[in-house]
């Protein structure tokens, strides 16, 4: 049987079907997929535009899913590379099996495919460290270093357009220790730079263990060439949620991150967030965009006894080049311990282009966040961000309310809204001049006692104004008012508007 036109119609326009298809579940999309060639066609580009990698020993490997892979790989447009610290990554010392000493293990990636090079070349660069390797190290070890499985992999994937990264689970006994996990990051970095994706925009590392960005910095790392900032350079929005660094811990991780994040030259959002380590709730960190200021890192050092010099009591380390993104107008930090003049320089060297910075719950070692906002009155030209508004801005809406003579003695009135003042100041003006005209009339007829009626009159005139203004108030002002006339004639006499 046909499908009806409205239905052939309906599919075959971009609009209906894609906004249709943006409501529908994953699994629908999957059982939509298997009606048939036309409805498979249209629904791949959208179920297969998101693609999650949880790495393990036949990921890159199996036939079947390469092939798989390569029919799919051009719908992808985002990338979720995963592979969470387990036992199974753990990489125990390498040992001699007759004499038990700790073998050294220099590794070097092979990712070249020369005609030179045979096949009985060895994979770690000497046949007694292979065997080593092959013997005492897991499978999961061999399948990471595996570069040239990374490359045909991503070489599937020309329309990539976001990358995100997650090394979760990492313990902190084993933060100075290089896991399967860290020789993955080699692969796929190397992997990234080799294959052109002039699409790739985006970078998420989330959540990321500290030592792997020393393996995912492009520069002074394995297997890196004079082009591989390049490729990273070409990346505008960049997201890290890394785990954060005890006070006592080295500053290597620090001078890692700094490094990388000088190769970011054409940022223009960047988001990070210091993630709180276990056993500890909260553990704020370094500024990481104002490392070159930071006192842990330019602090002098003692030097050891054995290195002789002139002055033996300290040394002094190289300084860090600031960074500078001429191109940033977005950042946002969370959980960080920072000084006030940090943040004061880094809005300083950025003030051309940052538009917005977002600061969440960072900790002040000193300085206040005047002090730290204070290059914001140069950019504006004014301080009218430092002045807080003294009253909320008004809401307009229907708030029953119930007011009493009492409640307004010295209190200030708001206004509720703008149709109820101009009804209620029309009808002030109408009773003003109907009492100024009954009050001269009674002087003109009974003469001395014009005062005393007069005085009669106007009060007989202020309890009928208030009773007129009830009967001549809309549905929506006696509703809000919720009262009655006795009420309302007590309302008009204390008012503060001067209707009388």
């Amino acid at each position: 049987m046909s499908p009806a036109p409205a239905l052939i119609k309906f599919w075959q326009t971009d609009l209906t079907r894609e906004c249709f298809l943006s409501h529908t579940a994953q699994e629908e999309r999957r059982t939509l997929r298997l009606v048939c060639h036309d409805f498979a066609d249209s629904v791949a580009p959208v179920l297969f535009s998101s693609i999650h990698v949880s790495f393990g020993t036949s990921t890159f490997t199996k036939p079947s899913r390469m092939a798989a892979l390569e029919r799919i790989g051009h719908h992808c447009r985002t990338l979720t590379f995963s592979m969470p610290h387990s036992s199974s990554t753990f990489l125990p010392p390498l040992l001699d099996p007759v004499t038990g000493v700790e073998q050294d293990f220099v590794y070097h990636p092979q990712f070249r495919r020369t005609p030179s090079r045979s096949s009985g070349d060895s994979q770690y660069g000497s046949w007694d460290v292979t065997d080593l390797l092959v013997k005492q190290y897991p499978p999961l070890f061999h399948a990471a270093t595996n570069v040239f499985s990374f490359i045909d992999a991503i070489s599937s994937l020309p329309c990539l357009r976001h990358l995100h990264i997650s090394t979760p689970d990492q313990p902190p006994a084993q933060r100075y220790r290089r896991s399967a996990v860290d020789y993955a990051l080699i692969s796929l970095r190397i992997a990234i730079e080799q294959i052109p994706l002039p699409s790739l925009t985006r970078l998420t590392l989330s959540p990321i263990h500290p030592s792997a960005i020393a393996y995912l910095r492009p520069t002074s790392s394995f297997g890196c060439t004079p082009s591989s900032p390049r490729r990273w350079s070409k990346i505008k929005h960049l997201a890290i949620h890394m785990s954060s660094l005890p006070p006592s811990s080295s500053t290597d991780h620090l001078k890692h991150l700094h490094t990388y994040l000088q190769t970011f030259s054409s940022l223009t959002t960047f988001h990070f967030t210091w993630l709180p380590s276990p056993p500890s709730t909260s553990s704020p960190s370094p500024f990481p965009l104002t490392l070159s200021t930071e006192p842990s890192l330019t602090t002098p050092h003692p030097l050891p006894l054995a290195l002789p010099t002139s002055n033996p009591k300290t040394f002094s380390l190289p300084p860090l080049r600031p960074l500078l993104f001429p191109s940033l107008t977005h950042l946002s930090l969370t959980n960080a311990l920072v000084d006030a003049h940090q943040i004061s320089s880094f809005i300083h060297d950025h003030r051309r282009s940052i538009a917005t910075a977002d600061f969440h719950a960072i900790t002040l070692r000193s300085g206040t966040w005047e002090d730290a906002l204070a290059p914001l009155t140069a950019i504006s030209g004014n301080d009218a961000w430092k002045r807080k508004p003294d009253v909320s801005p008004l809401e307009f809406g229907d708030i029953p309310i119930k007011i009493s003579g009492e409640d307004l003695k010295g209190a200030n009135t708001s206004v509720i809204c703008e149709e109820e003042i101009v009804e209620i100041g029309g009808f002030e003006e109408d009773e003003t001049r109907s009492g100024s005209r009954r009050r001269g009339k009674r002087r003109k007829g009974r003469g001395g006692h014009g005062a005393a009626e007069s005085s009669t009159v106007a009060g007989s005139s202020s309890g009928a104004g208030s009773a007129g203004l009830m009967r001549r108030a809309g549905e929506r002002t006696r509703g809000m008012l919720a009262c009655g006339a006795e009420h309302g004639r007590r309302l008009w006499k204390n008012s503060v508007f001067s209707w009388r």
